[in-house]
């Protein structure tokens, strides 16, 4: 296994259709990723991710700052000695090469090629599928699913220490996207290797990562458990980036030391702001209640979605032009233009400084 350090990393890259326009990927990045350890790297389309994993494979060069494997600079460790297995989007699979060739491909260089029917055995034990059946085939004939699964047994045949996934089910239907995180995580679990993973799915970052760094703009943003940052955030980016439904955010102004949404009422602030000053208040779904009429703050119904899978139905509901949502349980009946009543649960608020994003703690 190998530890991972990225001691302020920096990325630019020039933009041909805008005149060579340079464009900042990564920015004074730095990270550690200890032996052993899956860490998924989340963010936006464009975020940096792919950039990032790019460089701690070798494949880009940074422009500053160094990275390290086990302590060594990556650029002092020959490419056939660095122990990585990576898995793309798009499968990287040679068109006129069955599947047992390219599988065997690292073996086969060391003269090692016996021991492909081995490794290939390993894998379909630990993910309890059948991948032999796909060995003399050609990617022609291979579904996607059955594209990325041989492209991560090949990932698994070799002398593994580091492995990095960038999006590798993104091209899937959500069924098999679903049992193929599954089979992933029996092969980590096994093969105990350092884990880098690059998506922008929230299911895939919770069901892999022991650590999940969330990147905006070539930046960490916030880093630990997926629970922390969903219940903790520091930011409004972060709050609105995780979490399914979307938190609500209420846009305020501070007034006599607390927050004052007009119509939606007041709440004490976490800690002291000018009057005036410009506060958002986050409230997740599942923190506003449907009341009865003396309690509630009265709103209209735009839409009602129900969600089977999780037994909830999120209803859209709008009030003078601001709209925000509510999660309820599926059985209970709502219709379109139909008029509620909201009771927010002021206890679970978040309050966000609105120029920074901030949070105020």
């Amino acid at each position: 296994m190998r530890t991972i350090t990225l001691k302020d990393v920096s990325k630019t890259f020039y933009d041909k259709s805008r005149k060579l326009t340079p464009v900042l990927a990564i920015k004074d990045f730095n990270l550690r990723v200890e032996d052993g350890e899956s860490v998924v790297l989340l963010g936006p389309s464009g975020c940096g991710k792919t950039t990032l994993l790019r460089l701690i494979a070798g494949l880009e060069q940074p422009d500053r700052g160094e990275i390290f494997y086990n302590n060594v600079p990556l650029d002092e460790i020959p490419i056939e000695e660095r122990g990585i297995g990576m898995v793309f989007q798009n499968y990287v699979l040679i068109p006129h090469w069955e599947s047992r060739k390219t599988v065997g491909f690292f073996l086969r260089l060391r003269d090692r090629e016996e021991e492909v029917p081995a490794h290939v055995n390993t894998v379909a034990n630990i993910t309890g599928v059948d991948i032999e059946s796909l060995m003399g085939r050609f990617p022609r004939h291979l579904s996607g699913g059955e594209k990325q699964r041989v492209s991560i047994a090949r990932a698994f045949a070799r002398d593994l220490e580091l492995l990095l996934f960038d999006e590798p089910f993104a091209n899937l239907d959500a069924k098999f996207r679903a049992q193929a995180r599954v089979e992933l995580k029996r092969l980590i679990q096994e093969f105990k290797v350092t884990l880098l993973y690059v998506t922008h799915d929230q299911v895939e970052a919770m069901s892999v990562a022991d650590r999940i760094v969330v990147i905006n703009a070539g930046r960490i943003i916030q880093s630990g458990p997926y629970h922390k940052l969903h219940d903790d955030p520091d930011s409004l980016f972060v709050a609105e980036f995780l979490g399914t439904p979307t938190i609500n955010a209420f846009w305020g102004r501070v007034s006599d030391g607390e927050w004052d949404g007009s119509y939606l009422g007041r709440a004490a602030l976490p800690q002291y702001r000018p009057n005036g000053s410009e506060v958002i208040v986050g409230l997740r779904p599942e923190h506003i209640s449907v009341c009865d009429k003396e309690r509630g703050i009265p709103a209209t119904i735009d839409r009602v979605i129900p969600f089977y899978a999780e037994k909830y139905a999120l209803l859209e509901v709008w009030l003078r032009k601001r709209r925000w949502r509510i999660q309820v349980p599926l059985g209970e009946r709502f219709q379109p233009g139909e008029t509620v009543h909201c009771q927010l649960d002021w206890s679970r608020a978040l309050f966000f400084d609105a120029e920074s994003g901030d949070r105020i703690r």
